[in-house]
């Protein structure tokens, strides 16, 4: 039976701190624990998409899977600490994070969606952000999917650690951009006047990032191999069905 440990860590700055020393016998996960429905806290408990991968991949590897909270922000710094092993937090695989971090194979599939409050007609698709300010959260790669776009120079961008569907409800902001997966669920579960604008304007591959270490490829190659098999026998497909009905865990 796996322990589940969730540690919840104010890791306010991360940079310069030493290294904690890894159990060999531990895979310690960073995630926000404030993501719908990839990993949240209800009733005090940490749940969620992702913390059901990871448990399954622990009960693959025979790992001790810990768990530890904090801002979403701080997350890359935490892993390029060895403050934790991997994130679990929809990380998306970029040329940048790949320059400095290892990847195991992409085990979400999805793409960059604008959201924006129920009735905006001006806004209908990412080409009607120009001259609208745009919210994204901070530390994601929507900011640089945005910076990427030929009008980019004609978008206010705002980077958020939290409330950035609460601020496009309230006008305060005329869209944000998430990926699609999270934006559907979260208009189907909240309360707040929202609408998705539009299609996915970018594939989103996401997976589980390494230390680029020796220690840290190796990890990432046993993780991957739970996650092969875990997709094969198809546990990834029922842990997705489980959330979303569907399943994200394959490409199209």
């Amino acid at each position: 039976m796996l322990k589940q440990i969730v540690t919840v860590a104010a890791l306010a700055a991360v940079s310069g701190t030493a290294a904690f020393a890894q159990d060999s016998d531990t895979l310690r996960v960073g995630m926000s624990g404030g993501y719908f429905p990839f990993t949240f806290v209800k009733q005090d408990e940490l749940q969620g998409f992702e913390v059901d991968v990871m448990n399954a991949v622990g009960e693959e590897t025979g790992l001790e899977v810990e768990f530890e909270t904090m801002a979403f922000s701080g997350l890359i710094g935490a892993l390029d600490a060895g403050r934790i092993d991997t994130i679990a937090n929809q990380i998306t695989i970029t040329p940048e994070r790949e320059a400095k971090f290892v990847f195991t194979a992409p085990y979400v599939f999805d793409g960059a969606q604008v959201v924006t409050k129920q009735g905006n007609e001006e806004v209908g698709s990412v080409e009607d952000l120009r001259g609208k300010t745009v919210a994204v959260n901070l530390g994601s790669n929507f900011e640089q999917l945005l910076n990427e776009l030929d009008y980019a120079d004609e978008i206010e961008i705002k980077t958020y650690e939290s409330n950035i569907a609460q601020d496009t409800a309230l006008g305060r902001v005329d869209a944000f951009v998430m990926d699609r997966v999270s934006s559907a669920q979260l208009i189907k579960e909240s309360p707040l006047p929202l609408q998705l604008a539009g299609k996915p304007f970018s594939e989103i591959r996401n997976a589980l990032p390494f230390q680029d270490t020796d220690e840290g490829r190796a990890l990432r190659d046993t993780v991957d191999a739970a996650l092969t098999t875990l997709r094969e026998d198809g546990t990834l497909a029922e842990i997705s069905d489980k959330w979303f009905g569907t399943d994200i865990t394959a490409a199209e």
